[in-house]
Formats: C-alpha cells, structure tokens, sequence
C-alpha cells in the first residue's frame, strides 16, 4: 500500500473489511474467483491507488449465474421469516464494520466520512425494515361472483435479480435492493460501479460470512465485477427476470431497450434535476440550509442533489445573498477530515463536465455569483476538488434542463403565484426529488396536488436531498419510474399470482357462461 493510504488510515480499514492489494472481483459467496484483467481503484481524494481488481470473464459470469439458479432453487422454500432472521444478522455484522465501511465509502468515492457513516446506516435501516418485512409479505382476498368460490392473490420470489449500482451510493443502493429481494426470496447478481470497486469486495464479504454460518448455499449472493460489458451481459440475460439499474439516464435508455426487448422487468433509478421553490413566506434560515446542503453534499453528486433553485422575486436578492453567504463558509479537503464540508468529484472526467457546465451557463446568457474552480497544490494533488458554483440562470437555459453531476447550483426567478413556481419546477425531463420552502398552507397542498409537483418526490420545508428508507424512493419522467426501498417497493421483486378455489360440485363459469356438456 501507497504512503498516503498508511497516513490516512486506510490500511486498518482494508484488513478490518479484508481488502487485499489485489483481489478476485467475482463471488457466489465465500468461493472467489476472477480470470479478467486487472483494473485499479484509484481514490478521488489524493489520486492514490488504493487496490486492483480482476474484472469478470464470460466464464466467469457463466459460473455466477449456474451458482445463482441452484441456490434460488433452495432459498425460495426457505420460510421468509427465517430469510428475514439471515437479513437480520447481516444488519448486526454492519452495525460492527460501520466504522471501516463508512470510512472506505468516503475514500474510495470522496463523499464526507459524516456521509460515509449515513450510508451505512441506511445499509442498516433497510434490513431493519426488511426484517419486519419478512413477516407481511401479503396479498388479498376477493369476493367471487361464483357460489362456493373463494378468490385470493399472492406473492411468489422472482428469481435472480441483477442490481447495476452507481459509485454515488457505493453500498446503500445495493442494499435498498438486496435486503428486500432476499426476504422476498430472490437471489441476487450484483455489478458495483466500476468507480467504487472495493466498496462491493467489502459488502460481498461480510454477507458471505453470514451466509456461510446459516449453512446457506452459495450463489444467493453474487458478485461480478468491469465496465459496462458485464452490465450487457446481465441486461441482455433472459435468466435474470428484473435488473434494478442505478445512473445515468443515457444508461437508462439502454437498460430499459435491452430488458424490455427479451419482456424482462426493469427497476430504474436515473438523473435528477433537482428544485427547491422558495415563497414569499418561506422561512430563509432553514431554506439555506436545505439548499445549500442539497446543492454541495456529495460534491453536488447525489441523484436528489438540489441543482435550481426557485426563488420569489419579492425576496429574490435576500435569498441570493443569504446563500452566497453560506457558501463563503464552506470548507473544501479532504473527506476524511470532519472539518470540512466538500470532498473532492469522483475523477476528472466529472470536473471537465463540471467546467462544461459553467462555460454554458455563461455562454447562455448566466451570470456567475459565487465563483468555481478547479484546486490545486497541496491537498488537492488528485485533480478533483473544485469549487461550488452559484449561477443566475434562467429556466429555459439548456444547461439548466440538465443534469450536471457536480456542485453547479442555478438561481431561478419566478413572480406572480406558486403555481408560476411549480410550472418551472415541472418544465425539464426528469421527475425525481423537489421541494417547497413555505409556511403557506394553502402553497405546501398546491405544491403536493396533482397539479403541483410531478416529481416522485415531494417535500414541505426539507431539502430535496436526504430520503428516509421507510418511503419508496424513485421518480417519474425520464427518471425512470422505479421505486426501492420502504413502502410496498417489495412488489417489484416478486411475481403476483391469482388464485380462484372452487370447494362445491358443479363448475358454473365466469360471466354467466353456459357450456353444458
């Protein structure tokens, strides 16, 4: 290991979650094997290398799938509260690694140690939930309009179910899916970011063991590892019924195509353009805490992150300068490093798309309020740290319908009522998370009508950032339409069946029918 990686620390981190300098990148549980070349993980937070990794092999895939069938085969019969007991277990090996795991988050993907530990957490909520889960996996029961029938319907386990994750959420996105698929009975094959490889070695880990102690076939959870050709082979795989893909919304489209054409099933997660609307009666010491944490936590990196912000012209420039004031005290270094408050972009084809993003919003016709940047010099030597952005921009504006992946935050004006407001808010592609800052009754049920927000997402005096696990999480429009996490999102992971009983003698048909014999 590199001299920085000891004078940070990580060397503990990566014994604690068995990490080696090299390591196999393809599981079906405690037996690893890779026969691809290697590829490295480098952090964003000082350039080092932190381990290699040995991509997956067609072979390889085909080993993972044949060990993923044979275990369903067994872990579908398995009773679901004693799945839930597994997930159960899982959660307490979490509880114990969230220390090393939550400090390899933020190395490996340069969000905050803070937010390393939140993701965690949520790894920990969602099997909590799945637990209780496991015990009201239910369906329902019909009136027949036939004499001495009775109706019902439930839920079977699906199968295999392949989860594409972003280097975003390393860990929490898998887990959302995984803890809710194993209780419903699915087995899963899992493809991390190729960005935040060993964050996926390290999950991988710490089930297998579980697994290994319940005496658990392998193959219930999987792992493969490489660039976007492991995740054709998996799309394009008629043996994995649902893939739940987590990115961009380029990757989307092509997911979506690729499984839809072979009549799978999708679970999409893609791009946010992300509002918060300010009304006059809004309160401006919670709307610039919400702003500004929404706009530079993760970098501007989270699909929830706030990129426009919607402003009331009566109190436009106290707003503007409010967050402009905010934004004087942050702190940009390193993530480890509690201090601080902005970590570094994931690589520096994020900060040229961040410097792309800029140039355009001036190009248009925008002008810069608080200035950018890319760091250098001491700290800063891995190429990724640069400066939060504010931007007076106008709705229309080209850049501002998109998505940039970066701390870039839009100042939009509106006048008039909220529903001016709203209709800016709805105006871009895609639907995932907003926000309204009011005291205004009458605003925050506009704002949650169905003529208000049509994002997946809605909230009242919170941020657009920071989802709770107990709600499903997901969006509309071009954000994909899938949902995870809490409420019934466990649907998506299983098969719906009918059931009609008939207990008398005759067999009289639906509708009135008559066909004597």
């Amino acid at each position: 290991m590199t001299k920085s990686i000891l004078h940070a620390g990580i060397s503990d981190v990566l014994e604690a979650l068995q990490i080696d300098s090299v390591n196999q990148g393809t599981s079906t549980g405690n037996t690893w094997f890779g026969q691809g070349e290697n590829f490295n993980s480098n952090s964003p937070v000082d350039g080092a290398l932190i381990a290699q990794v040995k991509t997956t092999s067609q072979a390889d895939y085909e080993k993972v799938i044949d060990s993923a069938e044979e275990a369903f085969k067994q872990w579908r019969i398995v009773p679901a509260p004693q799945r839930g007991e597994v997930v159960r277990q899982f959660g307490e090996k979490l509880r114990e690694l969230k220390q090393p795991l939550g400090k390899l988050v933020s190395y490996e993907m340069g969000k905050s140690y803070q937010e390393g530990l939140g993701e965690v957490q949520e790894m920990i909520d969602i099997c909590d939930f799945a637990v209780g889960l496991s015990r009201q996996l239910h369906g329902l029961t019909m009136h027949s309009e036939r004499p001495g029938h009775r109706m019902y319907e439930q839920y079977h386990a699906l199968g295999i179910v392949g989860i594409i994750s972003a280097f975003n959420f390393p860990v929490a996105v898998w887990a959302w899916n995984t803890a809710l698929a194993w209780v419903c009975g699915d087995v899963c094959v899992w493809k991390p970011s190729e960005k935040t490889p060993l964050c996926g070695i390290a999950c991988q880990k710490i089930i297998a063991d579980v697994l290994k102690k319940n005496d658990l076939p392998e193959g219930i959870s999987c792992l493969v590892n490489g660039d976007y050709k492991i995740g054709e082979m998996m799309t394009n795989d008629h043996r994995i019924p649902l893939i739940s893909a987590t990115g961009s919304i380029r990757m989307g489209k092509i997911v979506a195509q690729a499984v839809a054409a072979r009549l799978g099933k999708s679970l999409l997660e893609l791009g946010g353009n992300n509002a918060i609307i300010v009304t006059p009666d809004a309160d401006i010491k919670m709307t610039v805490i919400g702003a500004v944490f929404g706009a530079v936590g993760t970098a501007g990196q989270r699909c929830t992150s706030t990129r426009r912000l919607i402003i009331h012209d009566s109190i436009y420039d106290t707003v503007k300068n409010a967050v402009i004031d905010a934004y004087d005290q942050l702190k940009i270094g390193n993530p480890l490093d509690e201090n601080n408050h902005v970590g570094p972009l994931i690589d520096t084809d994020a900060v040229a798309a961040y410097q792309e993003a800029i140039e355009k919003v001036v190009e248009e016709g925008g002008s810069i309020l608080v200035e950018g940047g890319v760091l250098s010099g001491k700290g800063f030597e891995s190429g990724c740290y640069v400066k939060p952005v504010i931007a007076e921009a106008k709705p229309d504006f080209k850049i501002v319908q998109h998505e940039t992946f970066a701390p870039v935050l839009y100042l939009l004006k509106y006048s008039g009522d909220v529903e001016n407001a709203i209709a800016i808010q709805n105006d871009v592609a895609q639907g995932l998370s907003s926000a309204i800052m009011t005291n205004n009754l009458r605003e925050a049920e506009k704002f949650l009508s169905v003529t208000g927000s049509d994002c997946g997402i809605a909230n009242v005096n919170i941020g657009t950032s920071g989802a709770e696990i107990g709600g499903a999480f997901g969006g509309e429009k071009e954000t994909g339409g899938g949902r995870e996490s809490g409420s019934d999102a466990w649907k998506v992971y299983m098969r719906r069946q009918t059931n009609t009983i008939n207990y008398t003698t005759e067999l009289p048909l639906a509708q009135g029918i008559k066909f004597d014999l």
